[in-house]
């Protein structure tokens, strides 16, 4: 089976491709899929981005899209910056300025607690829909630690491991991340709709 995936970032594609490759499925990007789609992230929660990027690139490509919306929500910042992550502080920044501001807007904070989450949604051209929601507990860092992952990994700390997401080997970070949670549930309902 082939899913296109409703994101440009390359990161992501090789992220899912090597969690769902074991189902047999293949997940190609927008521009193997022959489309350029781009999705006004018009939502107020991961649920509803998820499912507008993955409606609108299945309806351009014909094919089932997967798309998945996922943000960093830290509890003394009222849940910021949750849908917009990947815009904190406008267009421009890049994730290490995305992430210097946020320790810059919780300087002085001694309560650092955060969830990455995440919610995977697939789209079919029949008109069936699956998704799946996946959080991961964590804390802020003080400072950057740590050279992997993307986006705000290097200041997501995860107590258990005594060290950030940047720190982690891939395998390390799919068996515990948001959107390997996420993935994980969603495998299961799609196994499920395959099947049925």
């Amino acid at each position: 089976m082939k899913l296109v995936l409703a994101s440009k970032n390359r990161k992501k594609l090789v992220e899912m491709n090597d969690i769902l490759s074991h189902l047999g499925i293949e997940v190609c990007s927008e521009a193997e899929a022959g489309v350029d789609v781009e999705v006004e992230e018009t939502g107020t929660t991961f649920e509803e981005n998820s499912l507008l990027k993955a409606r609108a690139v299945m309806e351009a490509s014909g094919l089932p899209a997967i798309a998945d919306d996922s943000g960093l929500c830290v509890d003394c910042l009222n849940g910021a910056p949750g849908v917009y992550s990947a815009r904190y502080g406008g267009e421009g920044l890049d994730d290490a300025a995305r992430y210097r501001l946020l320790l810059e807007n919780m300087r002085g904070q001694m309560t650092r607690a955060a969830k990455f989450v995440s919610v995977i949604t697939c789209c079919f051209p029949n008109g069936d829909v699956i998704s799946a929601r996946g959080e991961c507990p964590g804390t802020i860092a003080y400072a950057p630690i740590g050279e992997g992952g993307f986006g705000y990994d290097p200041v997501f700390f995860v107590p258990e491991l005594k060290k950030t997401f940047a720190q982690l080997s891939a395998d390390e970070k799919n068996a515990i991340s948001h959107r390997g949670k996420a993935i994980e549930a969603f495998q299961v309902k799609l196994e499920e709709y395959l099947h049925q």
